[in-house]
């Protein structure tokens, strides 16, 4: 069996942050395994309180995951601090893995910053030249890429600029644009776009969600753009019968 990482917060409602990925990694049939990043106290209403994690807890977590087993791929969500940063991206240099995705996790779905200062900067300096994917939604993009996103040209200057910033991939996800729902795909040579009529209402973890399925889908020896399709079809399913187990956000149904 294939194994995929997840390198995230903690999320105690299961929606979003490792326990989501851990699930969609089950979903498609890929071992998962996980480390935890950053804890936050949160529900569906929103998020409380952020703890982080003293840095020499995520090292101990890292090499003594990797001194037993090297995922097939692996993915970062919230990473929040830039100490997680430089020791994620020395990890990965110096246990060589492979197939890196990033969701560049800065604020949640209720608005609440999720990223200390400095974060985003450390994210490209360090990570995405290492990424093979990585997966902002369109705030995310407008934040790494300075293009103020409010069409599908906007989108394609955004994604050439990221893509100048060392990730093979770029991947956009376009669901807070008025109209339907876009996803755009750049990978140096090409656009790809993948469009769903728009789902509304208020929904956790789709973020996360998405770049799991890609993360999994590398893991299955997948192509990016075979894991794109999948991640939009599978996202969007899970989104339809998203669940309320809370006052607040819907929780995507992960079968």
């Amino acid at each position: 069996m294939k194994t995929a990482l997840t390198i995230a917060g903690s999320d105690p409602t299961g929606g979003a942050g490792l326990q989501a990925d851990l699930m969609m990694f089950k979903s498609m049939g890929v071992n998962g395994v996980s480390i935890v990043s950053v804890i936050t106290a949160q529900n569906t209403e929103g998020v409380n309180d952020i703890y982080e994690l003293p840095p020499g807890a995520l090292s101990s977590q890292i090499t003594t995951l990797l001194n037993d087993l090297k995922p097939d791929a692996l993915k970062t969500g919230m990473l929040y601090t830039t100490d997680n940063v430089t020791i994620i991206s020395e990890n990965i240099r110096s246990y060589a893995l492979k197939n890196l995705v990033i969701d560049p996790v800065t604020v949640s779905s209720t608005g609440v910053p999720l990223a200390d200062k400095g974060l985003t900067e450390a994210l490209k300096k360090y990570l995405f030249p290492l990424a093979r994917v990585i997966t902002p939604n369109i705030h995310e993009a407008t934040v790494l890429s300075g293009v103020n996103i409010h069409s599908a040209k906007d989108l394609r200057e955004a994604a050439l600029r990221l893509r100048g910033l060392g990730p093979e991939t770029v991947i956009i996800t376009g669901g807070h644009l008025k109209g339907n729902a876009v996803d755009l795909l750049f990978d140096g040579e090409e656009y790809m776009s993948l469009e769903h009529d728009k789902i509304y209402g208020e929904f956790h973890g789709t973020g996360c969600a998405f770049s799991a399925v890609i993360t999994a889908g590398l893991a299955l020896g997948h192509s990016v753009k075979e894991s794109f399709i999948e991640a939009k079809d599978i996202v969007y399913k899970a989104m339809q019968s998203a669940k309320s187990p809370g006052k607040g956000l819907k929780i995507l149904n992960i079968d």
